[in-house]
């Protein structure tokens, strides 16, 4: 894993935005077509509006996944992803080949069949992700599954994780905010050739100092990153401000 520290989350989102086009276009050129994965929430916004604004990609090549989405959340709510999604990316940017969101009002384990099929076929080029305030990896909290060889499973979501979607501003209480999700498991997140993972703000920088200054662990589901070959961690100076001197050090 590698880590690019930034002084601010514009510098931050344009950095991580850039290189993902940077690796869409060289995909299409070399392949036709290029299969991603995007990710959610305010930790994104920076990023996903950099890569909209680049030039000289042929969205009409490439096919779009997501990491997760709530279950039992109607398609308008405010804090569904798959609004955010098509209001944020999919109707900034000209006809994709494909995209694929996850219903989540509908039959939970048959939605995680549908998906798991769908992205078996397309294996993922680069995937777009973040860290949570628990140290999670999409909807994936600790302790995370990391043994699951299923592309798309049903988690439940401990109270770190509502909460910070509460604090985001998605939901009015505590209590409207979901209890379970489908989410895109571990091992199919690391089965992309390349992973960006953009995380911005003071507030995820204990998730941060454990994820890349800890022991591989499933507590910290994010910090499996460490063994992916082409994984960028994108840090502002303030997510990567507890970060150990010692990993600091190593950082060109």
């Amino acid at each position: 894993m590698n880590i690019h520290i930034s002084q601010t989350p514009q510098d931050l989102g344009k950095a991580a935005g850039s290189a993902a086009a940077q690796i869409i276009r060289e995909v299409i050129v070399a392949n036709g077509t290029v299969n991603i994965i995007l990710a959610t929430g305010s930790s994104q916004f920076e990023t996903i509006n950099q890569l909209i604004s680049q030039k000289n990609i042929d969205w009409s090549k490439v096919v779009m996944f997501h990491l997760d989405e709530y279950i039992g959340l109607p398609v308008a709510h405010g804090a569904g992803f798959r609004k955010y999604l098509q209001e944020r990316f999919i109707s900034k940017v000209p006809s994709l080949k494909a995209f694929y969101l996850i219903k989540g009002e509908t039959d939970a384990q048959q939605e995680c069949d549908r998906l798991g099929k769908l992205i078996t076929d397309h294996p993922i080029d680069v995937a777009l992700v973040g860290i949570g305030e628990n140290g999670h990896l999409a909807f994936n909290d600790p302790p995370a599954d990391f043994e699951t060889e299923e592309p798309y499973i049903i988690v439940k979501l401990d109270e770190a994780c509502r909460r910070q979607q509460l604090g985001e501003g998605w939901f009015h209480s505590f209590e409207e905010v979901p209890r379970s999700a489908i989410s895109m498991s571990i091992k199919q997140i690391l089965k992309s050739k390349h992973i960006i993972c953009s995380v911005p703000d003071a507030r995820k920088a204990i998730a941060v100092k454990n994820c890349v200054g800890q022991p591989v662990s499933n507590l910290y589901p994010a910090g499996i990153l460490q063994l992916h070959a082409n994984c960028t961690l994108y840090l502002d100076k303030f997510s990567a401000a507890l970060i150990p001197e010692n990993i600091l050090l190593q950082i060109v």
